[in-house]
């Protein structure tokens, strides 16, 4: 396999694959907000039915909020790699083009974490209106 490709597998795939996270998670918190708006717990008749309609697309949330920092050291990690197998290929041990190799091996890492601490701020925040809304629907049914 031509080191190249694997770097650009690298760059473009694990990338990729965060900011496609990214943009899931972003999707799915907008998605959950404006169905909370709309729902109305009274119209539910078990607390089961409700959990199930308003924990949708949670789990995606957190999972990707939880994974995002491990795919983005598995990118780091991959180019470090292909950075001393380059530079073993090449006998171009310059300081300069080693460290410049590593800085830019650790962008995917830091992709990870752009990815992953919004993703855990939305789940929480999700999570604090699912409480919110199963109170309501218990208060409502102590009503009736």
């Amino acid at each position: 396999m031509d080191i190249e490709f694997l770097s650009q597998i690298v760059d473009y795939g694990v990338l990729g694959l965060l900011g496609f996270m990214s943009f899931l998670t972003l999707f799915f918190w907008i998605e959950r907000l404006l169905f909370y708006r709309g729902i109305k717990v009274s119209e539910y008749s078990t607390q089961e039915a409700l959990e199930l309609d308003i924990t949708n697309n949670l789990g995606i949330i957190s999972s990707f909020g939880a994974n995002a920092p491990y795919i983005g050291l598995l990118g780091t990690v991959l180019s470090i790699i292909v950075t001393f197998y380059t530079l073993g290929q090449t006998g171009d041990m310059d300081v300069k083009n080693i460290m410049t190799s590593l800085a830019l091996a650790l962008k995917a890492t830091a992709m990870g974490l752009v990815v992953a601490i919004p993703a855990i701020f939305f789940y929480n925040h999700l999570n604090r209106k699912v409480e919110v809304l199963l109170t309501k629907w218990t208060i409502n049914q102590k009503e009736k």
